[in-house]
């Protein structure tokens, strides 16, 4: 029998072994086999050795299980294709994602893959049989082609049924297919700027790092926790925001809270706006005040290249990225630019425009993981708390720095999600998804509070700076 298909048939069973499908549907089994088999035969033409191929292939796809076991337990989601975008970065900003990973199964994995790849240069030798692996792929070419024609229709773009009943490897290539169908029509909000005042206020919305109000959890948290956030809340609008992340993925509540979109109507876009739905020109709040007359800037003290925010934020109708390169020396609070930085910053960036400006700040010092700076059996939440706190007094820094606006100014402060604490939430019992926002201007009004979901909020934000009704 065919080497080549020996190994290719021995690792599409192993293959099949690990997903630990239950009652899949057999379109679903036919566009798994069909992706791992296409692998297989493209890494046999490159090294001339099957069972080393089917070794590869397998290594691939267990690097694919526990990446999605690292994001079930940190973000309570499956792998989805557009995370595949992602491996990139982690590879580059290795601190924000290769932590959460669990150290015993990545070292197994690597150890068998190291053992598989000698074992199969020693005792392998090099040849190929090029007819019988052109049969092969044309019959995986047409396993692929019917399966997918089938398996569509369980495709429901919610990731963990999705996951559930196509597998990772099937679902990642239905989610691709999804993702290259033309671009949905971009169904924005017409923002409308009805004011017609010379003196318009200054705008500053802030997306705080995995913000919300962690009294919460349980009664142990101190209840001062967030006293400038408390003092602005009596004299604005505040209350829970609903926001269509679990501890990470920013670009999609950042996204969302922009444009006004409600996620729902941008179909797979939804998981990552940035990767091509917002490549091209999106209405948003930040276009539609400087299509006013504002400056429109972005501050975040992290580069721009992540999310590819530099290639996505000129569509969005921002005139300036201030980003890492921008703070210099600028004081750290953990391995992250502190948020004390990031308010002198925005302070800087208001007092250098004699036009009104709108400051979108994306700070970073909340950000996990937790666990590092904890150190072995620390207290992950005095960490996360400690954080919080320091965002408290930016929140307290940037309303006196507008305070003293002649034009006066609006505050918008809202998370991006929760945070990633899989055991602290575990032990409290909590499952609440929702952030926290709130809305400020000087000198302040008797305070209101209204639940929110994140699409709505930036009208809230044009409200209060009195450019909508």
């Amino acid at each position: 029998m065919e080497p080549v298909l020996v190994a290719g048939a021995a690792g599409l069973a192993v293959s099949f072994w690990a997903e630990r499908w239950r009652r899949p549907p057999p379109s679903a089994m036919a566009v798994h086999a069909g992706v791992f088999l296409l692998a297989f035969l493209v890494l046999a033409v490159l090294c001339q050795r099957p069972f080393l191929a089917a070794g590869l292939a397998l290594g691939a796809h267990v690097l694919v299980l526990v990446v999605n076991d690292a994001k079930c337990r940190a973000l309570r989601e499956p792998m989805l294709f557009s995370d595949y975008g992602l491996f990139s970065q982690a590879l580059r900003h290795p601190r924000l994602y290769l932590p959460y990973l669990r150290p015993l199964p990545a070292l197994l994995a690597v150890c068998a893959f190291a053992v598989a790849l000698t074992a199969s240069v020693l005792l392998e030798a090099p040849g190929f049989e090029w007819d019988f692996w052109a049969i092969l792929l044309l019959a995986d070419v047409g396993l692929l082609w019917v399966g997918c024609r089938r398996a569509r229709c369980w495709l429901a773009l919610d990731p963990e049924p999705d996951v559930a009943r196509l597998g990772l490897l099937g679902s990642g290539l239905l989610y691709w297919l999804a993702e290259r169908e033309p671009l949905p029509p971009i169904a924005a909000p017409t923002v409308v700027i009805n004011d017609t005042s010379e003196q318009r206020p200054d705008i500053v919305a802030v997306e705080c790092e995995s913000f919300f109000d962690a009294r919460r959890l349980h009664a142990g948290v101190p209840a001062d926790l967030l006293r400038h956030f408390d003092a602005l809340c009596a004299q604005g609008e505040s209350g829970r925001l609903n926001v269509p992340a679990w501890g990470a993925n920013t670009m999609r509540t950042e996204f969302t809270f922009l444009s006004g979109i409600a996620p729902e109507s941008l179909g797979v876009h939804r998981f990552n706006p940035y990767r091509r739905f917002a490549r091209r020109p999106v209405p948003t709040l930040a276009s539609a005040l400087r299509d006013a007359g504002y400056r429109t800037v972005c501050v975040h003290p992290y580069p721009a290249s992540f999310f590819s925010r530099n290639r996505v934020f000129p569509q969005l109708g921002f005139d300036e990225f201030i980003d890492l390169a921008a703070f210099g020396y600028a004081p750290c609070d953990g391995p992250y630019v502190a948020d004390a930085a990031v308010a002198r910053k925005i302070a800087e960036t208001l007092h250098r425009t004699g036009q009104p400006i709108f400051v979108f700040a994306i700070t970073m010092e909340n950000h996990g993981p937790q666990h590092l700076e904890a150190g072995p059996g620390g207290d992950v939440l005095a960490v996360y708390l400690r954080h919080l706190r320091n965002s408290d007094a930016m929140i307290g820094a940037i309303a006196e720095t507008l305070r003293s606006r002649k034009r006066g100014g609006v505050l918008c402060v809202y998370g991006d999600h929760v945070p990633s604490l899989p055991a602290v939430y575990a032990a409290a019992g909590f499952a609440d998804p929702r952030t926290d926002y709130l809305i400020w201007a000087p000198p302040g009004a008797p305070g209101r509070r209204e639940d929110l979901r994140v699409e709505a909020l930036g009208a809230r934000v044009l409200r209060a700076a009195g450019l909508a009704s």
